[in-house]
C-alpha cells in the first residue's frame, strides 16, 4: 500500500483568508477556534492555522492584492467537537451568524457560517456535536 501525500489525498492543499488588519482578524479567529494561530516569518503580515501532519493548511494574510468578501469562496475551518462554542464566541465578538447550526444530511457532520472581523463568509464545521 502506498502512502497518498496531502496533494494527492486533498482537493485543497492550502488557503488563505484575507484580512485588513491582521491584529484584529488573528485575535477574533484565536478566540473563536479557541486556539493560537503560528505566525509566518516573511514580507507580508501572515499567521497560519495548526493543523496535524497531513491535514490542509491555510493562513489569515494581510496584503494589498486580496480584499475580504462575503460573496466569494466559502472556506470552512475546523470546529470539531466545539462548533455551538465557536458560533458563541463569534457572535460575543460582534460577528454576524450567516447559517446557523445544521445538520449536514448523510452523516457529515453540523456546520454554521459567519462573518468574520474583516467581512468574510467562513464556515465552521464539526463531524459531532
Amino acid at each position: 500500500r502506498t502512502v497518498m501525500s496531502k496533494f494527492e489525498a486533498n482537493a485543497i492543499t492550502w488557503f488563505e483568508i484575507p484580512v485588513n488588519d491582521i491584529d484584529r482578524a488573528r485575535g477574533f479567529y484565536e478566540n473563536v477556534l479557541s486556539s493560537k494561530l503560528i505566525p509566518y516569518p516573511g514580507g507580508e503580515p501572515c499567521f497560519i492555522f495548526p493543523t496535524k501532519d497531513s491535514g490542509v493548511a491555510g493562513c489569515i494574510v494581510q496584503r494589498k492584492e486580496s480584499k475580504p468578501a462575503a460573496d466569494g469562496t466559502i472556506i470552512f475551518l475546523n470546529a470539531d467537537g466545539q462548533l455551538n462554542a465557536a458560533v458563541d464566541r463569534a457572535k460575543t465578538a460582534g460577528s454576524k451568524v450567516l447559517v446557523p447550526r445544521t445538520e449536514i444530511p448523510g452523516g457529515f457532520g453540523f456546520f454554521a457560517c459567519i462573518l468574520d472581523s474583516e467581512g468574510n463568509h467562513v464556515g465552521l464545521h464539526s463531524r459531532a456535536e
